[in-house]
């Protein structure tokens, strides 16, 4: 790592402990990687996939089992081809996050390709800000960067519980984004989009709070957030549906921005969450590998409904 990151780590020593001594030993690794040929990185990445999949049993039946629930029409064969191809698309995940922040910007600049983005800046000259409505795939850490090339926008984040990933990633998302605002400040992403601001949302995850309810994903309830709806409706902001993929053989990353969704919100905030799990599975469908099947996304339903991972 640079030298000025080492000065900025040294202002807080307690991340030094010994405890964090493998943490600081990876994000070495990546920085590493991160100077390779991009081919080159993403092949290593990979091999790191593959390697996950053997070591993480847990992960690899939550993936499964996902597969089951929303592809019952495939295979057994095909949902384990995906199983695989989705850890190896977790193992390039985590060398991109290297990339998006370390890889030389001559080289990374060439990685992006974005469509649709005459949508988002239609959105964003109505002045009422924009919700840029996402989801969870694999290639979502260094899309980011890639995106900051086209549009500028806040994005919403959890913080981590290890303070050294914490500190590095807030490092990077406070350079990526105009304003970091935590997952959980919905007052400060409102007036965000009330001053005309755009910011990414990623409502994909599983969710027991308040704003929750049953939603079909795949067919299936999830316990789902069904917020977007209000803050849209609090906010007055444009939804603009935003995606990303991994073009296949090392080819770089489409994005894509479709048209703001039209009557949205509705008075029905359940009708309304259920339209945009539609557009998620539809990118889900184009890239199956590639959407974050670990991720317990039908855990705590209500009784009466079967543990999904059991």
């Amino acid at each position: 790592m640079s030298s000025r990151t080492a000065r900025n780590a040294n202002r807080q020593p307690g991340l030094f402990s010994p405890r964090y001594w493998g943490t600081w030993l990876v994000l070495g690794l990546l920085y590493l990687v991160s100077q390779l040929p991009y081919r080159r990185a993403l092949a290593i990445g990979r091999w790191l996939g593959r390697r996950l999949y053997r070591f993480l049993p847990g992960r690899r039946h939550v993936a499964r089992r996902n597969l089951e629930l929303c592809f019952p029409e495939w295979t057994a064969a095909r949902r384990e081809a995906v199983v695989r191809a989705h850890f190896e698309s977790i193992g390039m995940g985590l060398v991109e996050v290297g990339l998006g922040w370390w890889m030389p910007r001559r080289r990374f600049r060439k990685l992006g390709e974005v469509r649709g983005v005459e949508h988002f800046r239609e959105a964003m000259a109505r002045g009422k800000g924009v919700l840029m409505v996402s989801a969870h795939f694999t290639s979502l850490d260094i899309c980011g960067p890639l995106l900051r090339e086209h549009a500028d926008f806040d994005l919403m984040y959890r913080a981590h519980e290890n303070p050294v990933l914490e500190w590095a990633m807030a490092r990077h998302r406070n350079r990526l984004a105009d304003k970091a605002i935590p997952r959980h400040d919905m007052r400060g992403l409102i007036r965000r989009l009330r001053q005309g601001h755009a910011v990414w949302y990623a409502p994909d995850q599983n969710y027991r709070g308040k704003y929750g309810a049953l939603v079909p994903f795949f067919s299936v309830p999830a316990p789902t957030n069904i917020g977007t709806s209000r803050i849209a409706r609090m906010s007055g902001a444009a939804v603009v549906p935003f995606f990303m993929e991994r073009k296949p053989d090392a080819g770089g990353y489409l994005m894509r921005f479709l048209p703001a969704l039209e009557n949205f919100p509705s008075d029905d905030p359940v009708a309304d969450t259920e339209r945009i799990n539609r557009l998620i599975e539809e990118q889900a469908r184009r890239v199956p590998a590639q959407y974050w099947w670990v991720h317990r996304r039908f855990k705590g339903r209500p009784p009466g409904y079967p543990d999904a991972y059991a």
